[in-house]
Order: structure tokens, then C-alpha cells, then sequence
């Protein structure tokens, strides 16, 4: 971990950097996704089968593109029953969470006037869950159950599968989430088949869930053909910690999320240089049980450290950083939380670890990442939602207002829309 000291140029630097952190611009990654989703929304199936042979090894077009209700089946009855019980104990949670989530239009009144809005859930909504490395169960129930929640007729999945197989526990996750169907097709090819539908896949209206940089510049690209949640890059956690933190749980909180991958972004701010010390010695002793060693080494080689004058400076610095996790274990969190403006999830005290967040408490783990929990949010049931306004004048409500119509569309040069109203006063009166 790399620490720098507050009121000194290496400081302002390293926050400086921290702040660049979501920023990424690569003209290969660029080019690559770009010539799959053009071949995709041309090609259909075609595109979609070669790019999934390249990639992951089998073709879908003799195995199918959407797992077979039997294939379902068949990796249900083989999920042992415990892992079974703890993905409907997520799912509930998540569930329950979300409810309160739920949105209803309004209704509002002027002279003569009824103003609205109706709140409407898309038709079709695309999940696509990480894979090929690793199997993330969590992460299909937390982007299919907000929209089942929300409304969605139609919950599909997209996943990557090597050798055409995926995993049995994502299957069985699919199935407590009440999920319509599971496609064996990952990467950018996946995110332009469920963009623009092809033969085999069909075309959603919303697109979430995390991936890699592929995975995320494909979403950017075809937003606008189809809404998506968010540009979600590697995990990170910063943690807020004063001199009564336990510095076993900083370290140990820090490593969970360092474990993902080399590139996750990880953070400690505290006013303690004892603690800092402390935890620098845990990190050591604990990397050394765990089984990720390398990407460990990788990703807390880039850590950053900030020690600062005191929990204030603490605060801002946090809220600078905008850090997916927050891990705030300061001696009254409650007071520090007031402060805290910019965080994808705060967990609070000794006892919230960022564990919890990724599978059971409720909460949902796809978070904005890279700085941009300043300015969006987790994914939520909100994401699966629409909103159309709805007006209805009565003829004394339209003359009321008329001359102010005419009066703003003249001066914007818009003459069909002054006429547009006047026509109707001039018939009615």
C-alpha cells in the first residue's frame, strides 16, 4: 500500500490519480467492440456463433444458444441442497430490499387541468452475469430479481460459457430468480445480441450487469439502442478508519475485495498513523493464508493509503475518492455517514463487512464504480422502469394559458405551435 501524507504534494497527487481511476480509453478495446457489435446487428446468429467459438470454444448453433429446459432441470437436482437453501435465502432478502423500491405514478391538478405521470416497467430485460474464470450466482439474483420486482414481463440471462456448459449454480440462481431464459453467449457479442436481437436472442429494452472492459465498452456503445444501468468497472472499497478501528477487519476488509482481480481498487483513509502500521502488518500476515496470492500481490501493489489530519479531512477525502464500497469504522459512524455524499454502499461499524453486502443483506452489489457513485447510483428496481407524462386541458385551461404558448413560441420562431393552440380558441369561441 502505497501511503501519502495530507497537506503534501504526494497527497494531492494521489487523490488526483484516485479520481482518474474510472477513466479508460483504449483504442483497441475500442476498435474490437466496435467491429463485433457492427457484425452482430448485421449478421444476427451468424456473428454471435463465430465470435462464441472463437472465444469460449463451442459453437451455439449446434448446441443450442438458449439452455434447454432439460439442461435446467438437470443442474437444479444436482445443485446440492444447502447451496440451494442459501440462494433462496439471498434471493428473499434481495427480494424484500427491493420492494421498498417500488414506484407508482401521481396525479396533479391545475385550473382547468390534469397533470400526470404513469410509471411503467419495460417489457424485456437483459442480465448478463460474468463468467469463464468463475461462476457469480449473486450476481444474476441481484440484476434479475429488481426487474421481477419492478414489473418485467420477461427476465432473460447471457453468460458466458466455455465449452458450452455453464455452471450449475448460476443455473439454479436463474431459477429461484424466476428468470424466462438463459443464453450460453458472454462478452461484447453478448451485449450486441441482446441490444439489437438476432434469431436465437432476443432484443431487450434494458441491458445490466457487470463484466469485463469488453463487456463494458459494448454497453457504451450501444446505449441508446437500449438503456443500460451502468459502465461498472473492477471492484473497489475504500475503508474510513480512526484509531479505534480493529485493524484485523480493515485488513481483512481490504483483502476481500483486493481479491477480485489485479486491477481492484482498494484504499484506506485514516487520521491513525498507528493503524495504518497495524493494518500494513495484517495485510501481510493474512495475504499469506489465502489462495489468491498473485492477484493480491497485483492489486494491493496499487493501493493507496491516505493519512489525514483528522476525520473531517477524512470525510472529504472520501467523498473525493466516490468509492463503490465504503467501509466507515470510525468511533461513531452513524455521525460520519451525515458527511458522506459520495458512495455506492456504506457499511457501518465493525460488524457490516462488505461480505454481507455482496450476497445476503439485501442491498444490491452492482454498484457505480470508478468515481461515479458522485453523480449515479446502485442498481435498483428503477432501472426497469419508465415514466410517461400524461395532459389533459379542458378548453378553459387552453384559453387560460394560450397567450402564453403564442407569446414563447413566436419568440423561438415556432409559429405551427402558437397556431397550434390558438386554431382550438378560435373554433371554441
Amino acid at each position: 500500500m502505497r501511503w501519502v501524507k495530507s497537506g503534501t504534494a504526494a497527497f494531492r497527487k494521489g487523490l488526483a490519480e484516485t479520481r482518474m481511476r474510472g477513466f479508460s480509453e483504449s483504442a483497441k478495446v475500442s476498435a474490437a467492440v466496435a467491429e463485433i457489435v457492427a457484425r452482430v446487428r448485421t449478421e444476427g446468429d451468424a456473428a454471435v456463433a463465430e465470435y462464441t467459438l472463437r472465444f469460449d470454444g463451442f459453437d451455439p448453433r449446434k448446441k443450442g444458444f438458449a439452455v434447454s429446459r432439460r439442461e435446467m432441470d438437470a443442474a437444479w437436482k444436482r445443485t446440492p441442497r444447502p447451496l440451494k437453501e442459501s440462494l433462496s435465502f439471498a434471493a428473499a432478502r434481495i427480494e424484500a430490499f427491493h420492494a421498498h423500491q417500488a414506484q407508482t405514478g401521481y396525479t396533479a391538478e391545475i385550473p382547468g387541468a390534469l397533470l400526470g405521470q404513469r410509471v411503467i416497467p419495460v417489457s424485456r430485460a437483459g442480465a448478463y452475469v460474468p463468467g469463464g474464470k468463475a461462476a457469480y450466482p449473486s450476481t444474476l439474483l441481484m440484476n434479475a430479481i429488481p426487474a421481477r420486482v419492478a414489473g418485467v414481463r420477461e427476465v432473460i440471462a447471457a453468460c458466458p460459457a466455455p465449452g458450452g456448459k455453464i455452471p450449475d449454480v448460476v443455473l439454479a440462481a436463474a431459477r429461484i430468480a424466476g428468470v424466462s431464459a438463459v443464453f450460453r453467449v458472454g462478452g461484447a457479442q453478448a451485449i450486441a445480441a441482446l441490444a439489437f436481437g438476432t434469431e436465437s436472442v432476443p432484443k431487450a429494452d434494458v441491458v445490466v450487469g457487470p463484466g469485463n472492459s469488453y463487456v463494458t465498452e459494448a454497453k457504451r456503445q450501444v446505449y441508446g439502442i437500449v438503456g443500460i444501468d451502468m459502465l461498472a468497472g473492477p471492484s473497489e472499497l475504500a475503508v474510513l478508519a480512526d484509531g479505534s478501528a480493529n485493524a484485523a477487519y480493515v485488513a481483512a476488509d481490504l483483502l476481500s475485495q483486493a481479491e477480485h482481480d489485479e486491477d481492484a481498487f482498494v484504499a484506506l483513509v485514516t487520521d491513525s498513523a498507528a493503524l495504518s502500521r497495524k493494518v500494513e502488518a495484517e495485510l501481510l500476515r493474512q495475504a499469506k493464508t489465502l489462495p489468491r496470492r498473485e492477484i493480491l500481490s497485483a492489486s494491493l501493489s496499487r493501493a493507496k493509503g491516505f493519512l489525514v489530519r483528522g476525520l473531517k479531512e477524512g470525510i472529504e477525502t472520501v467523498n473525493a475518492i466516490a468509492p463503490e464500497h465504503l467501509s466507515i469504522m470510525v468511533e461513531n459512524p452513524w455521525s460520519a455517514l451525515e458527511g458522506i455524499r459520495n458512495a455506492g454502499t456504506a457499511f457501518l461499524g465493525p460488524y457490516s463487512p462488505v461480505a454481507v453486502g455482496d450476497y445476503v443483506a439485501g442491498i444490491n452489489h452492482t454498484l457505480p464504480t470508478g468515481g461515479a457513485a458522485a453523480f449515479s447510483s446502485p442498481l435498483g428496481v428503477s432501472n426497469f422502469l419508465k415514466r410517461m407524462n400524461v395532459v389533459s386541458y379542458q378548453i378553459r385551461a387552453l384559453t387560460a394559458d394560450a397567450p402564453h404558448v403564442a407569446r414563447l413560441a413566436g419568440k423561438e420562431g415556432l409559429v405551427a405551435h402558437a397556431r397550434a393552440v390558438l386554431k382550438r380558441i378560435e373554433r371554441e369561441a
